[in-house]
């Protein structure tokens, strides 16, 4: 699993250019399904065919970052963002476009707490030309990628959301073994800018029950919302969050599952965000949905924190509902 996470979180790909991330994913899952598959927005579709009900796990694929708005006669750059930064934690960071070039996050004011638009790249140019001649207006960047590892089963890194789901998926597709029912195990683009790929690939596929696999808060700020799940408790069955009421069946029967199989598992209720499970509920005619979460800290941060025994029982939550729901 560690070796699977350093694959995957140490390549990039920012919402709306996850091209190199599916690659990597590709050819993980690729010998596991009978069908794989490239839909027109981007999503990586692998089937594993059955007579049975029709399940689509989903895990996003992208991750938040910046993309360049403005580049001025110094050669700093401006930008906007890509989904939700946490600019704090921002400042003074690294961050690497995709066609490689380096810079740091510098805030235009330290005296408050910076927004997006306020922030700057500088890559080292001396001017505007140097600078254009190594990145253009629309360009995208991202924090550069790491993963370190801390006490016991502690990692930190970027970005575990959501390449955590994406392990806990291609893990679930080798494993899963003994079911009838057609399961599909979907990478999708673009979650972090509003669920765009999930919807889509839901509509495709018209499944008969939807799982999303993403991170969950933990609560670790005072200003948080307060929140029962803990790092090293075990997977998460959700409840709810911003973006969706989980179905009642499908959670009991999660449950179920979880205590039959000796998983550790915690309930979770998000009261703020959103995964994949609310675009594939309302797509078509609808869906029963539930999530499977993989409690993390520092959410949107450049450094996440994620504790393996959690990845290893989303693993087996995520097998379970495969082959037993």
């Amino acid at each position: 699993m560690t070796e699977l996470l350093k694959k995957l979180m140490l390549t990039s790909g920012v919402s709306g250019r996850e091209h190199s991330i599916r690659e990597v994913i590709k050819n993980e899952i690729t010998p596991y399904a009978d069908e794989i598959s490239v839909d027109p927005v981007g999503n990586l579709i692998a089937r594993k065919k059955g007579n049975g009900k029709k399940i689509m796990f989903a895990a996003h694929m992208d991750e938040i970052g910046y993309f360049v708005t403005f580049i001025d006669d110094k050669g700093l750059i401006r930008v906007g963002n890509v989904g939700g930064i946490d600019t704090l934690s921002s400042a003074y960071t690294t961050v690497v476009s995709e066609k490689g070039v380096y810079g740091v996050i510098v805030p235009s004011d330290d005296k408050e707490i910076p927004k997006c638009e306020n922030l700057i790249i500088d890559i080292g140019a001396k001017d505007k030309k140097q600078a254009e001649s190594k990145v253009k207006i629309g360009d995208f960047f991202v924090h550069a990628p790491s993963l370190k590892k801390l006490c016991g089963t502690r990692y930190i890194g970027r970005p575990f959301d959501n390449r955590v789901g994406c392990a806990v998926l291609i893990e679930a597709l080798k494993k899963v073994k003994n079911t009838d029912n057609d399961l599909y195990f979907v990478f999708t683009v673009q979650e972090e800018v509003g669920l765009r790929g999930a919807k889509p690939a839901a509509y495709g596929i018209a499944p008969d029950i939807g799982i999303a696999v993403d991170v969950t808060s933990v609560g670790e700020k005072p200003a948080s919302p307060v929140t029962k799940v803990k790092i090293g408790g075990g997977a998460t069955i959700k409840v709810k969050d911003s973006s969706v009421i989980c179905s009642y069946e499908i959670v009991e029967k999660m449950r179920e599952l979880a205590k039959k199989n000796k998983i550790k598992y915690q309930d979770e209720v998000l009261l703020r965000g959103g995964t994949d499970t609310g675009a594939i509920q309302n797509t078509r005619l609808g869906c029963s949905v539930g999530a499977i979460s993989i409690p993390s800290a520092y959410i949107h941060s450049v450094n996440e924190m994620i504790d393996l025994s959690d990845v290893k029982e989303a693993v087996k939550l995520a097998c379970a509902v495969a082959e037993e729901i």
